[in-house]
């Protein structure tokens, strides 16, 4: 019986010491390229980083910027959604919604085209023998993209004078806003 209970302490001190030895339950931490706050969105810059791995190197590279792409897309229409709420709730306009909508159809329009002032502030390429991984991080300037929506909203034919009077003013706030940052 003696023996019985040394072999069962025995046995719990082995798989207490496995256990205290063992790794991470989540596995190990892998640092990727473009890591840090130099490649994070701030209040001057959108900025965004994509990963693609395919065994052709072209199709890799595309598939990382593309995902690059799709989350400063995603970035741009979460903060111009917050720019018209928050111009639109501190002023007294009739047609919030319909200002709104048009504002929101410009952004698009202007992501779902060439992104502007768009710069690739860095790429890297590997290769294992079996695949091509490529990482990219692009930004652009919040101020640059907020001036492009003005010309854009300026050549856009369904958006009236009185919702592109709004939409200049709530974009030449940002702006300025943004220069004395």
């Amino acid at each position: 019986m003696m023996r019985t209970t040394w072999m069962g302490t025995a046995m719990l001190f082995a798989a207490a010491l496995l256990v205290g030895c063992a790794s991470n339950p989540l596995g190990k931490k892998v640092k990727e390229p473009f890591q840090g706050n130099k490649y994070e969105s701030n209040a001057r810059f959108f900025r965004a980083v994509g990963k693609g791995q395919s065994r052709d190197e072209n199709i890799a590279k595309k598939k990382a910027s593309h995902e690059a792409k799709a989350e400063l897309g995603s970035q741009m229409n979460t903060t111009i959604k917050e720019v018209t709420d928050d111009y639109l709730s501190s002023t007294e306009y009739e047609n919030k919604a319909e200002i709104t909508a048009k504002f929101q159809s410009l952004s698009r329009a202007v992501t779902n085209a060439d992104i502007a002032d768009l710069r690739k502030i860095g790429e890297e390429k590997y290769y294992n023998e079996e695949n091509y991984t490529v990482f990219i991080a692009y930004e652009i300037k919040k101020a640059a993209m907020f001036r492009f929506l003005k010309k854009q909203a300026k050549t856009d034919k369904k958006i009236k004078e009185s919702e592109l009077k709004i939409l200049n003013e709530m974009l030449d706030a940002k702006i300025e806003a943004l220069e004395v940052e």
